[in-house]
């Protein structure tokens, strides 16, 4: 395993072993900047620093545009399971008919 590069952290400037952070955050619906991908360059950053930023992330709501995107998509993807599951009760019904009319035929 390769030993992390030792360096000063850019957020502490502490000389500890360094991670490039590297946001983890969903990919955005709309095209927004957020504080992890408008910077120029993602840090360098200690374990205490990275996990600090990690959190601050995961707590970072999505905006308001995002949020009724995303709720958007949730009803269309349940309009679609819905469509699809009544398609094959459908099906089932169609096929059912069809083998009570071969049935009655012979």
């Amino acid at each position: 395993m390769a030993k992390p590069l030792e360096a000063r952290c850019d957020h502490c400037k502490q000389n500890r072993p360094l991670f490039l952070y590297e946001p983890d955050h969903n990919c955005h619906l709309l095209p927004v900047a957020c504080r992890w991908c408008d910077r120029d360059k993602q840090p360098l950053l200690c374990t205490r620093c990275w996990d600090t930023e990690k959190q601050l992330e995961d707590r970072t709501p999505a905006s308001l545009e995002e949020q009724s995107i995303g709720s958007f998509l949730t009803a269309v993807m349940t309009r679609s399971t819905q469509h699809d599951e009544q398609c094959a009760t459908d099906q089932a019904t169609c096929d059912g008919i069809a083998k009570a009319t071969e049935e009655s035929a012979s």
